[in-house]
């Protein structure tokens, strides 16, 4: 009886995980439609971060009054969670899916769990599988399939250099965050770690110079600006409430049930989904050895994100913060 429980909580965990990676790759293509109106990659971080914060801190009051307390020690860890692990990893995507399909940038990005298991081998000098080094040379060998090396570099130079640098906030978002869920609870690490980003953002670039008249204007929902017109602001509700809020605390339940380690697996669907959903909507295609390239990416990302030891402490996963 109780081993039916578990499976059934294991595989309604599964479906969660399912539901906000394909939450995330809608995301980046809304995200995608959003900036070709003109409203900059960082004003609409700027504003994701703070819709999120407050939805975030709404929900861990609800759930448990006086959660949002804080320590002057742990603020200055957030300051650090949130403004790395949050405001650069979204902007950098941003930036890097702009100039290149939304698929190749998430590709790129979630290189990250092979860069986090790197560093606990030979920094932490904690135990790693050695299917790692199977892992690196699978990430290496797509990714060149994905560029398409031979044919000289076919990807913006400056898109790989974002998503790359996103890779390496990402696994530090990882890694801060076994420190984060030490101390506190998901909710309201999500909400201190967002209002971090926020007013980081909100320093660079003040509210009273936002360009609020920007969230009027009408976008259509395919590629080049055709099909049905809807105003900017509507995107940009569906980027905080249904691109971050929803698929953030699907990923946060799935984690009570079924652990950091196999919602990480799992969440490695976000790239194929992202590219399918791009082909979709805006009609963004890839060449048939570059979707080989993704799939050789993805099966070292399932190695890399399987070859930390059973006995490291979970964390928040890494998939999804791209989305």
């Amino acid at each position: 009886m109780n081993s039916s429980h578990d499976r059934a909580r294991s595989w309604v965990g599964v479906g969660y995980v399912l539901l906000a990676a394909t939450l995330f790759s809608v995301n980046g293509t809304v995200s995608k439609l959003v900036m070709a109106t003109g409203l900059s990659s960082l004003r609409l971080v700027e504003i994701r971060c703070l819709g999120a914060a407050l939805l975030f801190a709404v929900i861990a009051t609800w759930r448990r009054p006086g959660s949002l307390r804080i320590g002057r020690r742990e603020l200055g860890f957030v300051c650090v969670y949130g403004v790395v692990g949050l405001a650069l990893v979204q902007w950098l995507y941003l930036v890097a899916m702009t100039r290149m399909p939304v698929s190749i940038s998430l590709l790129i990005e979630f290189t990250a769990p092979l860069l986090i298991a790197l560093w606990v081998r030979y920094v932490r000098k904690e135990p790693v599988r050695r299917r790692i080094w199977v892992a690196l040379v699978l990430t290496l060998a797509g990714l060149a399939l994905v560029a398409q090396v031979w044919a000289g570099l076919t990807l913006d130079a400056v898109g790989v250099t974002a998503a790359s640098l996103a890779a390496v906030a990402l696994a530090a978002y990882y890694l801060l965050g076994e420190r984060g869920l030490a101390r506190r609870d998901p909710w309201s690490l999500a909400a201190w770690s967002f209002a971090a980003a926020a007013v980081f953002w909100a320093l660079l670039q003040p509210w009273w110079t936002y360009p609020f008249a920007q969230l009027g204007v009408d976008v259509g929902l395919r590629g080049g600006g055709t099909g049905p017109l809807v105003p900017t602001w509507l995107l940009v509700g569906w980027v905080v409430v249904l691109g971050t809020l929803v698929p953030f605390a699907l990923v946060l339940t799935a984690l009570t049930r079924i652990g950091a380690t196999r919602v990480g697996l799992v969440g490695t669907a976000e790239p194929p989904l992202a590219g399918l959903v791009a082909w979709a909507a805006i009609g963004e295609t890839l060449t048939t050895v570059q979707i080989v390239g993704g799939a050789v990416v993805l099966a070292g990302i399932v190695l890399a994100e399987s070859a930390r030891a059973p006995q490291s402490t979970e964390a928040l996963p890494a998939e999804g913060l791209a989305g």
